[in-house]
């Protein structure tokens, strides 16, 4: 038998799915990069991928420590933090989009199984963002950083989902797009799919692709649930 060359390597028979949000599922990264860059240049320092690698997928006050660090100035990641936040919450005002494939991939994944999302970002720009991109309404349930002791790269967002869905995490499978959010996932146990927000970055993964919209991943999800009855 030929193998099908787009066949996706997660399992068919997953308890449930939890996304990261975002750069994953909305294009949040984009405000993110625009506030970023008028911090970095603030300072008197240039913003590019180098420096994105320090700050995504972070927390607000993990990537305010990480800035701090990088500038020189280790006592100020409190007050970097606080200047990210409102200039993050500035341009999301303006609207985030749903990156593609996102739409279409939750409600697949969501017709087979219980999903959710885990989130870096806190409860304020998270709900923003999924309203903003019109995925609010697809979730029952979502976690943010501010709402649980030990935000990503530690597990406890996953596990916190998974429990909420009533599935096992080893059983479950995790959408990210960052070094820190493959880190949380493989440490709650979780199988990982990724598409990273820069390209080349090398990420841990069971599943890489390009885009949500990729064919293997839109085929898989739509095979969820389907192989005991097969």
């Amino acid at each position: 038998m030929i193998k099908d060359i787009r066949m996706c390597p997660l399992p068919t028979d997953a308890e449930a799915v939890v996304f990261d949000c975002d750069g994953l599922l909305v294009d949040t990264e984009a405000c993110a990069t625009v506030a970023e860059t008028a911090i970095f240049a603030a300072h008197g320092h240039p913003f590019g991928p180098e420096q994105k690698a320090l700050v995504i997928g972070r927390t607000v006050e993990a990537a305010g420590e990480a800035m701090a660090q990088y500038f020189g100035r280790p006592d100020a990641g409190a007050e970097i933090a606080a200047d990210l936040l409102q200039r993050v919450r500035k341009e999301l005002s303006r609207g985030a989009a749903a990156l593609p494939g996102a739409v279409d991939l939750v409600r697949a994944c969501r017709a087979a199984v219980p999903v959710a999302v885990a989130s870096n970002s806190p409860r304020e720009l998270l709900d923003t963002a999924l309203w903003s991109a019109g995925l609010a309404d697809c979730f029952t349930h979502s976690f943010a950083a501010d709402e649980v002791r030990s935000p990503k790269p530690a597990p406890e967002l996953y596990l916190t989902a998974c429990a909420a869905l009533g599935a096992a995490p080893e059983r479950s499978v995790a959408f990210e797009d960052s070094a820190t959010g493959v880190a949380s996932a493989r440490a709650a146990g979780l199988y990982v799919a990724v598409v990273p927000s820069l390209p080349g970055a090398g990420l841990d993964h069971d599943w890489l692709g390009d885009s949500l919209a990729d064919p293997a991943l839109q085929d898989w999800a739509r095979g969820l649930g389907r192989e005991a009855g097969a």
